[in-house]
């Protein structure tokens, strides 16, 4: 019998079984696709181009320490800042107008927003940064912890000082700067709404449009990318999951890809997993690292979790209308963007994302659409043109572009298959990027579409959300996925089992937990110490008999 099984191979998942196996944890790993990492992989889709499935620019996980931690340079990791980090370019119908150039450097920043703004909203932008960053390093710090109110007020804590909070009630004005929507932020802070959008769309990256409450901080984040930016895994998002199978395999972990689990069985001293070709694996705990939906279905089939528990969570979980849509082009040359600055030698405004909104009525507009399962007016959509910082993704002479158009709907209202639109919203999407950088269009020698069926067919995202579940207010922090089941633990749903009390031995982790999807890593690392925390309380507790035992004869 193993120590633990781990259903999945997303970076969570893999992180959790890396730190389980540096404890001398006996783990395999059990993956249906015959790529490992999930959303974090890369894989050739053109001759000689290697093309990311899912995420392309890594954050959080950056900041983490996990990384180090775990090692994963010796493993062949390694970074390329993207710097600068994000390129809004000039509304086509501005031709006079630059471009706004996000770096590093907040006073270059600060210049370029000069340039096309005006100097009142530069100087209001160095006061964004100045005022977001020590928040949103908390929220970042919340991110990392277990959601339970120790860990948010160890998180938030230091910001309690009336200095930073500009006096009056600490608490209630800290909790309305989290609460706000992040389109009151920007009204707060800019005039320009070219500058607004740029970083409304920023935010909006992670799902919600930025009229919900809430989404504040994720507008926020934009301050920390002055202090470190998003980077880019040589060779691939993909590069992060490989790193982290070498070290799972030189801790004495295992993977098995192609072979799905089917089943979850609880038995006598632990769990039973049941796959596609046949295997029963034993251990005595689970890690379930698929989308939370899945996992319920996999307890379900096994008997573990009664049919109507299942039923009763299943309606508990706001999967959400979808997010969008991915287009992988291959390109004879990148797009040149008439508003962008001459940035010297280098991948200049290639290296980060560009911005292809100008006007939040475009973003509104979309998601409304989305909302009621009809396709976007015009798709909102963002360009990734990584090959201009990594040359080894493909050929020399060549390039490859990732655009992200966002809301389109999972499901379509009038019954239209995506199979039959796919290719016909593809080409909308291309339009977009044609508007700002003419010529584009031209470049391109191949394409891959990722409709949201196809997100859910390849990679297990259900409804096409790449962030699992919709990252809400209401599915956040200590409710995410529910209330329940927001401690990583499967609570109260076992036949027979009492209300509140947890499947012994069954832990969560991936998108569907806190803080929600995203490259982290954080909900990988929380599940493997909730883990190895249980398991020394566990020991400890069948020693103690034996201790009074001692006790009681002396």
């Amino acid at each position: 019998m193993l120590d633990a099984i781990v259903v999945g191979s997303g970076h969570n998942a893999l992180v959790a079984a890396c730190y389980l196996a540096r404890e001398g944890w006996s783990v395999e790993v059990l993956e249906r696709d015959t790529v490992a990492g999930g959303a974090v992989s890369t894989v050739e889709r053109f001759p000689g181009h290697r093309v990311d499935r899912g995420s392309s620019a890594h954050l959080m996980i950056r900041q983490s320490g996990i990384i180090e931690e775990l090692g994963l340079a010796d493993h062949g990791l390694d970074y390329i800042d993207c710097d600068p980090w994000a390129f809004a370019p000039a509304p086509p119908e501005s031709p006079d107008r630059p471009g706004i150039v996000f770096r590093t450097d907040l006073s270059a920043t600060c210049a370029s927003i000069a340039a096309a703004c005006g100097t009142r909203d530069a100087d209001a932008y160095r006061r964004f940064v100045t005022e977001w960053t020590p928040l949103a390093r908390s929220v970042m710090r919340a991110f990392s912890r277990p959601p339970g109110a120790a860990g948010l007020s160890r998180a938030f804590g230091p910001l309690g000082m009336p200095a930073f909070l500009g006096g009056g009630d600490p608490p209630a004005t800290l909790a309305r700067r989290l609460l706000a929507t992040g389109d009151a932020l920007l009204d707060y802070y800019f005039d320009d709404e070219p500058l607004k959008a740029a970083l409304a769309w920023f935010g909006a990256q992670s799902g919600p449009p930025m009229s919900e409450p809430g989404t504040a901080p994720m507008v926020g984040f934009a301050a920390l990318m002055h202090q470190a930016p998003p980077g880019r895994a040589v060779g691939g998002s993909g590069a992060l999951a490989t790193a982290l199978v070498s070290r799972l395999r030189a801790d004495g972990g295992n993977l098995t890809t192609g072979d799905a689990v089917t089943a979850l069985r609880r038995t006598d001293g632990g769990w039973s997993a049941m796959t596609a070709h046949g295997r029963t694996v034993r251990a005595r705990t689970v890690v379930a690292g698929c989308h939370i939906l899945t996992t319920i279905g996999l307890l379900e089939n096994g008997g573990a979790v009664p049919a109507s528990a299942a039923t009763d969570l299943r309606r508990g979980i706001r999967v959400g209308p979808g997010i969008g849509m991915a287009v992988r082009l291959a390109t004879d040359a990148l797009p040149a963007y008439p508003s962008a600055p001459d940035c010297g030698p280098g991948p200049g405004i290639h290296a980060g994302l560009q911005l292809l909104v100008t006007d939040r009525a475009h973003l509104r507009t979309g998601h409304a659409a989305a909302l009621a399962g009809r396709l976007p007016p015009r798709p909102a959509a963002l360009s990734m043109t990584f090959s201009a910082l990594d040359r080894s993704l493909c050929p020399d002479g060549e390039h490859q572009m990732t655009l992200w158009s966002q809301w389109h709907p999972y499901r379509i209202a009038d019954g239209t298959r995506w199979a039959d639109v796919a290719e016909a919203e593809a080409d909308r999407v291309v339009d977009e990027i044609e508007r700002f950088a003419p010529g584009t269009r031209a470049a391109v020698t191949a394409r891959h579409v990722q409709s949201p069926a196809e997100l859910e067919s390849e990679l297990g995202l259900i409804g096409g959300n790449i962030m699992h579940i919709e990252m809400s207010l209401d599915q956040m922090l200590a409710f995410r996925p529910t209330a329940e089941l927001a401690g990583q633990r499967m609570s109260g749903l076992g036949a027979g089992a009492g209300r509140g009390e947890p499947l012994a031995g069954l832990y969560l982790t991936g998108a569907s937990t806190h803080p929600g999807g995203g490259v982290s890593g954080y909900s990988g690392r929380s599940a493997a110490r909730l883990v190895l925390r249980d398991a020394r309380a566990g020991a400890l507790r069948r020693l103690l008999p034996t201790a009074r035992g001692r006790a009681r004869r002396c």
